[in-house]
């Protein structure tokens, strides 16, 4: 036997050591291993193109399944359901949801109690008859408590001025401060039905007309004062996390009057529309006529300011019948869209039992022996126990067969 040369054996040694690199490449390729020579990213690709064939194996798996007799259809969540669409929906804040209020009733059980002394709930029509509510409710309050009776060693009003206070105030203040730093001991309140305005007031959408004893205004009317808030020229001041607006004179239509027809402008309170809170000036008021122009408040009297105020709303309307409350609700909606694609070969039979006849389901009326047709009417949405969640009624039955095919789109809202 002739001797290897040097150059024979390594090129022997070679080739072993290429044979032993590729039985390693293929072994790791086998347990799911990148290559040695791949980077991390390519691994990644490589492992996400896995598993994108995967599903798609899957999904045309389940495609390819008869669907004769089908009870339930899997959504594709990439094509078939989009999430969380949120839109800003607004509605009339009152019962009925009607956007303008013009009846005002008090309950004489309500005022005349203890709870009177310290607000008034307003109804839109008698308490006592049917479909009458509570709309919304006044309060007045005195730093100090005056212009109340004392009740059991309690002021109200001074009680209603500290609740309104460590509501609304930042920490550390101890008085409302009004346009033109204007600070004011008392203060009258209207304190929306929380459920009316859902989750929260919709600024610039809410006018409240008040008619007091001046004259002046419009004829017949004593002096009329319509107060809207300043949003529409003006970004909200941020209180303690709280948007706060002036009230200001104007209206809906027209916005804010650059100045009132006494000579004097703003000054005449503060919305908390995140919290459905108008807080008024009684400083201000008294300079319309609403509120007495002599002394304000006087101590263990009770001065009825919320009175005052509920017959200044009531007159305003009684005296013109558009001279109602307006006012809106605001909230965010969250939506879910879900398309229920229903194809050609897709539930074209029917388990009700008038749909079969006999002990061998065969089909009750000829004309659909291979022409079946059923009529969708109802969608369920069903979690993967198959438990129902929800349903969506169509407005009118929906005809299926073999020859139609539908998309329905179902809106979850929450």
């Amino acid at each position: 036997m002739a001797k290897k040369t040097k150059a024979q054996i390594e090129k022997e040694i070679a080739e072993v050591e290429a044979i032993k690199n590729q039985l390693q490449e293929e072994k790791r390729q086998a347990d799911g291993l990148p290559s040695t020579q791949d980077s991390a990213q390519g691994a990644i690709v490589r492992e996400a193109q896995k598993l994108a064939n995967q599903i798609v194996l899957e999904r045309d798996a389940l495609e390819q399944k008869t669907t004769t007799g089908k009870i339930y259809s899997r959504f594709d969540i990439g094509n078939d359901v989009i999430s969380n669409r949120k839109e800003k929906v607004t509605a009339g804040l009152w019962s009925n949801g009607t956007g303008e209020l013009k009846s005002f009733h008090t309950s004489s059980a309500q005022t005349s109690s203890n709870a009177g002394r310290y607000y008034f709930d307003v109804y839109n029509s008698a308490s006592t008859s049917v479909g009458s509510s509570v709309q919304f409710a006044i309060a007045y309050g005195h730093k100090h408590g005056s212009g109340s009776l004392i009740t059991n060693e309690d002021f109200p009003t001074k009680a209603v001025y500290t609740q309104y206070k460590n509501l609304l105030l930042a920490p550390g203040d101890n008085t409302f401060t009004f346009d033109n730093s204007v600070d004011e001991e008392h203060i009258l309140a209207i304190n929306f039905q929380r459920a009316r305005i859902k989750e929260k007031l919709d600024p610039g959408n809410w006018e409240l007309v008040l008619s007091g004893s001046l004259s002046g205004g419009e004829t017949g009317g004593g002096n009329i004062t319509k107060l809207i808030d300043n949003s529409g020229g003006k970004d909200a001041t941020i209180n303690d996390g709280q948007r706060v607006y002036s009230v200001v004179s104007g209206t809906i239509a027209n916005g804010e009057l650059t100045t009132d027809d006494d000579g004097v402008t703003g000054g005449y309170g503060l919305v908390y529309p995140d919290l459905g809170i108008i807080v008024l000036n009684p400083g201000r008021l008294k300079e319309r006529g609403i509120t007495p122009t002599g002394t304000v408040t006087a101590s263990n009297t009770n001065n009825q300011y919320n009175m005052m105020l509920f017959n200044a709303i009531s007159g305003a309307a009684a005296y013109n019948s558009s001279y109602g409350f307006q006012a809106r609700n605001e909230e965010e909606i969250t939506s879910t869209f879900y398309y229920v694609r229903v194809k050609n070969a897709d539930y074209n039979f029917s388990n009700n039992p008038t749909f079969s006849t006999g002990s061998l389901g065969a089909l009750r009326h000829p004309t659909m022996i291979k022409d079946p047709k059923t009529y969708i009417t109802t969608v369920g949405l069903y979690n993967d126990r198959q438990e129902l969640l929800a349903t969506a009624k169509l407005s009118k039955p929906l005809i299926k067969s073999f020859d139609r095919e539908a998309l329905i789109k179902v809106k979850l809202d929450f």
